[in-house]
């Protein structure tokens, strides 16, 4: 029996194709874009390396399944869509979200990074960014901003991704946390009178 027949160890990932990108987000953020293979999926995810084949077809397949994913459980965790509600603080979503799964924001950061040397995924990374924008412009409209709410999203979204970064370097906490308040607090100001 060839070791890539053997029986893979558990999952702590769990089951199924959400398994496989939860694995492979994983891989990524352990050992970079490079240390992504079949194999290394399939041995995180604890199946055998032919289903991340079956289900993906190609290792940029896996790559663009795996960043949409990884923007939806952020944007999901963090909150991002009631960013904008009046009385609502992201600061303390955010954190959690920094704490309980790191692994997600490393994810997107090495694939961003790596679009530079590798054009094709250049798309996937945009579409990760507008997917971003979106969810916070939605939270916007929805709390009365009516002007220029694209630019305003992407804005915002430019200082809570780098102060994301700025965290996953090791800044102190507490400094991200101040500065993630008073993103809260401009954002607040431009809801206008409401609050």
């Amino acid at each position: 029996m060839k070791s890539s027949d053997a029986p893979a160890a558990p999952s702590k990932y769990g089951t199924g194709k959400e398994a496989l990108l939860r694995a492979a987000v994983g891989v990524v953020a352990a050992k970079g874009l490079r240390g992504l293979t079949y194999r290394s999926v399939a041995e995180a995810a604890g199946v055998n390396n032919t289903l991340v084949a079956h289900h993906f077809g190609s290792r940029d397949a896996l790559i663009a399944a795996a960043l949409d994913w990884a923007a939806d459980q952020s944007i999901n965790a963090s909150q991002l869509r009631e960013a904008a509600a009046v009385g609502h603080s992201f600061t303390k979503s955010l954190l959690e979200l920094l704490l309980a799964e790191p692994e997600l924001q490393v994810f997107q950061y090495e694939m961003i990074l790596e679009a530079r040397r590798r054009p094709e995924l250049a798309g996937a990374v945009t579409s990760l960014y507008e997917n971003y924008v979106n969810a916070l412009a939605e939270g916007l409209m929805a709390s009365g901003v009516t002007e220029n709410v694209s630019v305003v999203a992407r804005t915002l979204f430019a200082a809570l991704d780098g102060l994301v970064l700025q965290y996953l370097a090791g800044v102190d906490r507490a400094l991200i946390a101040a500065s993630l308040e008073e993103v809260h607090e401009v954002l607040l100001l431009r809801t206008g009178p409401q609050h």
